[in-house]
């Protein structure tokens, strides 16, 4: 089958954003005097949306719902300022949206990021190649549920064996087969290619060049 949509994960799998969400996360850390963690810890903190970052970051002794929250929002205060200051994307990455968008195939990003961060960086980082760029706006719908995969792929008139699914998580793998697309695991994110297809994934790729050949 010709796939005529797909659908990419951001954080791990279009862009590197591990510093700078790491950076605002240690900031608010360091002001209440909290032990910092470094970039390869949060690497495995990433994945599951921001606000279950901040509780993975913050002490145990120190992690109620109360305080969850405050740092959450303390976080995203911090991480909308810089959101983009270290973050680019991955190699061959821009040239893989160029080619796709010359092939006039579909495009759209969904991430457990908070939607207005979501939308932003896809934004600033990748002007004029993805029409939908959705992140999370309520818990209920964090990935792997599909819902938001689904709308994706009502408002493109596809179904959802027609869309390519692209992340870099077991988390991605999960939403993809819960919504009946095909599962692509990247390797230059976050999680290794076993846990990709322990996941479901059923092709992994280590370049995004390997996409184009797909399609």
């Amino acid at each position: 089958m010709k796939f005529k949509g797909i659908i990419f994960d951001l954080d791990g799998t279009l862009v590197n954003s591990l510093e700078d969400i790491s950076d605002a996360m240690n900031k608010v850390l360091q002001g209440l005097n909290f032990p910092t963690h470094t970039y390869e810890t949060y690497q495995y903190f990433i994945g599951s949306g921001l606000r279950n970052l901040v509780s993975k970051a913050l002490p145990a002794t120190n992690n109620s719902e109360n305080q969850i929250e405050i740092c959450f929002e303390c976080m995203i205060k911090e991480y909308r300022e810089i959101c983009t200051l270290k973050t680019k994307p991955y190699d061959g990455i821009v040239e893989l949206l160029e080619n796709l968008t010359s092939q006039n195939i579909k495009m759209a990003v969904f991430s457990n990021k908070a939607d207005e961060l979501t939308k932003k960086i896809a934004s600033e980082i990748f002007p004029n190649h993805f029409d939908q760029a959705v992140g999370l706006s309520t818990e209920a719908l964090k990935k792997p549920n599909p819902f938001e995969a689904l709308e994706i792929g009502k408002k493109w008139n596809l179904k959802p064996e027609e869309i390519l699914f692209v992340g870099d998580s077991d988390i991605d793998m999960q939403t993809a087969v819960n919504a009946n697309m095909f599962p692509v695991g990247v390797t230059w994110g976050y999680r290794t290619e076993e846990e990709l297809k322990n996941s479901g994934a059923k092709l992994v790729v280590n370049t995004a060049s390997e996409l184009i050949e797909i399609l």
